[in-house]
Formats: C-alpha cells, sequence, structure tokens
C-alpha cells in the first residue's frame, strides 16, 4: 500500500515511451562520464540508475528514494540527491520544475522534444508532441529575430478525469 504525501504524486505513465533508454543502456553511458572524470562507480549508484531507468513518469527524489529503499533499505536520501545530481549534469536525467514545488526527474537520453499537460487538481503529468505548435514557436522566434536553443511548454489545468468529477454548472 502506498501512501500520499502532502503533495500527491502525478500519475505514472503506463509504459515508457518507445524511445527511452534501458536501465543498461544509462548505466553504460553513466559509468562512461564517471570515468572521464576520474570518479568511481558504486554498487548503490548502480542500483539508483536501475531503479530511475527502470520507472516510467517524472519521479521526485522522494518517490525514487521510496523505490530504491524497496531493494535496498540501506541506501539514504543523500545518495539519491547525489546521484540524481550527477545523472542532470551528465545530461542523462532532466530536473524538471512544475507548480508543486517539488523538483522531478525525467530521463534525457533517448527521448524526442516533448511538451507537458499538468492537471492542477490530481496532479498528473501528461506528455505530449506537436510538430504546429514547434513550427509556430519557430515562425515567433524568427519573425522577432531570435535563436531558440531551448525551450518548454507547460499548460496547466483539469485533466479529463478531474473535469468529470467536477460539479455540473
Amino acid at each position: 500500500m502506498t501512501t500520499r504525501s502532502q503533495t500527491p504524486a502525478p500519475r505514472a505513465r503506463v509504459r515508457p515511451p518507445p524511445d527511452a533508454a534501458t536501465p543498461a543502456e544509462a548505466r553504460t553511458r553513466l559509468n562512461e562520464w564517471i570515468a572521464e572524470r576520474g570518479l568511481k562507480a558504486t554498487r548503490q549508484r548502480d542500483l539508483i540508475v536501475d531503479t530511475f531507468f527502470g520507472a516510467t513518469g517524472h519521479l521526485s527524489v522522494d518517490e525514487l528514494l521510496s523505490k530504491v529503499q524497496e531493494r535496498d533499505e540501506n541506501i539514504g536520501a543523500a545518495t539519491v540527491y547525489r546521484t540524481m545530481k550527477i545523472l542532470a549534469d551528465s545530461g542523462l536525467a532532466s530536473p524538471r520544475h512544475f507548480e508543486d514545488g517539488q523538483t522531478r526527474y525525467e530521463a534525457a537520453i533517448g527521448r524526442h522534444h516533448h511538451d507537458h499537460l499538468i492537471c492542477t487538481s490530481c496532479h498528473a503529468i501528461i506528455e505530449f508532441e506537436n510538430e504546429r505548435i514547434e513550427e509556430l514557436q519557430d515562425l515567433v522566434a524568427r519573425q522577432h529575430g531570435f535563436l531558440v536553443t531551448r525551450h518548454k511548454l507547460e499548460l496547466y489545468g483539469l485533466c479529463k478525469a478531474c473535469q468529470a468529477r467536477q460539479p455540473k454548472r
């Protein structure tokens, strides 16, 4: 049985996107990055990487810690925080800052660019891709002589399920 924290966790995607990296691929890339910097690989870090890349959705450190401790209760929050910083620094994970004030991470390797719909009621996070939106953003940038190097689009509102629970007016 899982318990909810004060801020409800977003619902995870049912399956990972078809282009997502496997835990083994992520571990290999991370170990190469670590070796280039003279750092050492650890069993705890490998377990955290396997757990993170084996999960779906957008995980907070607390959510990841809970999953990791199901496999090894001796791994602490500081180790998970340090590992997520390394994953972000190496470009393997992307920190996301949605309105709930908690940093959430998503896998960054083997993923296409995507945007997010965030439900302000149940905190579900829905990923989507839309070529027309991307084209319009490029057009607006060109019209203003602006070179876009990166962007994020987050739309906040109510998901279909939460809309259905709203009282009819």
